[in-house]
């Protein structure tokens, strides 16, 4: 417990110590890869649905173009494709996707387990788990107010 208290009043001293040049580029070089990151989870999630959503349009067309089948008790062909197309709903509902607490969390998970196991040299394995924990808290708390906010402005409309 005194080491935790050590360390963190060492980080703090440091920071405190350097200019505030250099503290606003990290912040601002953070806040960057933190955006990043983000986009490139919305990315590859768009690529998923745009690949859902084509694999949907292609099992539509082959139910579209099923052959007739043959019914052999009185030798009429009925077209058993068109009922199924019409009962078959047309309007998809959209899928939720991830909350902005979840993506904070996720993310901050991420970031803390790489930061605490580069700051603590000694046991990076515990650098890493406590970094995990401080950093999904702060993503998730993050998270949470862009969801309010969200939801704020959609009551608003």
């Amino acid at each position: 417990m005194k080491k935790l208290f050590l360390s963190l009043a060492t980080v703090t001293v440091l920071f405190a110590c350097n200019n505030k040049a250099s503290q606003e580029e990290a912040i601002e070089s953070a806040k960057q890869a933190a955006v990043d990151s983000v986009n490139n989870v919305n990315a590859i999630k768009e690529a998923k649905q745009q690949t859902i959503d084509s694999m949907k349009a292609v099992n539509k067309a082959r139910e579209s173009k099923a052959p007739a089948t043959v019914n052999h008790s009185n030798g009429n062909t009925n077209d058993n494709s068109a009922p199924a197309a019409s009962t078959a709903s047309t309007t998809e509902t959209k899928k939720k996707g991830w909350s902005h607490t979840a993506k904070g969390a996720v993310v901050g998970a991420g970031t803390g387990a790489v930061t605490g196991a580069i700051i603590n040299k000694n046991d990076r394995v515990k650098g890493a788990a406590i970094g995990t924990v401080v950093g999904a808290g702060a993503g998730a708390g993050i998270g949470a107010i862009v969801d309010k906010a969200k939801k704020k402005k959609e009551a608003n409309q």
